[in-house]
């Protein structure tokens, strides 16, 4: 059953290769060398003398990731930033957990459409389009759900047990913008006038939900 799941899985990815939003490959293969200092759109090509299996492989997505946050879910990536190999391929993947009540916030991703396949528990997910609209669906276990690129979206675990997905990406390097992290714990600071205008609060709640955001110090 397994493997009939990630065939499925890897189906999708070989489909989204032919459509990826990332810029199309020019050569067989050009691993990732995340060590050079110059700035492209991508990362530069290793040279292919030094590139082995270990560039294409990666084996992070097996277990559940640990969850130590206040929103109750985790986020393992399977990009290019831990495949080298993946660089102008157009593809990634990334594995989210989720205990009970746990929610991966609302979210985009700006530079892909994401799909994803439930392998464990219960989810209600919902994205939101730019006419305001929200499209939701409880999903269970072996169920697939998809969320177009750039659009808000969320999955919250209602059920009683922990719950899993693997998510698909048709981009080597999806980016994701969390939309309360983004407003409310940029670096420099989205002024507070912006965030009471917007959000029709005082300068006090503004406050608390920064204090609230605020990333944890070890």
């Amino acid at each position: 059953m397994a493997a009939k799941i990630f065939a499925y899985l890897f189906v999708f990815l070989a489909l989204s290769g032919m459509v990826a939003s990332d810029p199309d490959l020019l050569q067989d293969l050009c691993v990732a060398k995340k060590a050079s200092g110059t700035k492209v759109n991508g990362f530069p090509c290793k040279d292919e003398a030094n590139v082995t299996e270990a560039d294409f492989f990666f084996s992070g997505l097996a277990n559940p990731g640990v969850i130590n946050n206040s929103v109750g879910s985790v986020v393992t990536g399977a990009n290019v930033e831990k495949i080298p190999g993946l660089n102008t391929l157009g593809v990634s993947l990334a594995r989210i957990d989720y205990e009970p009540g746990g929610l991966n916030p609302p979210h985009t991703h700006p530079r892909a459409t994401e799909i994803i396949f439930v392998i464990d528990g219960e989810l209600d997910v919902a994205f939101i389009t730019t006419a305001n609209k929200l499209i939701s669906k409880s999903i269970k276990k072996g169920d697939i759900f998809v969320f177009p690129k750039g659009l808000v979206h969320f999955q919250k675990n209602n059920g009683g047990k922990p719950a899993s997905v693997i998510a698909g990406f048709n981009s080597q390097l999806p980016g994701t913008q969390s939309i309360a992290a983004t407003l409310f714990t940029s670096t420099p600071a989205v002024p507070d006038n912006v965030l009471t205008k917007a959000f029709q609060i005082g300068t006090k709640e503004v406050d608390k939900i920064k204090n609230k955001l605020a990333p944890k110090k070890s």
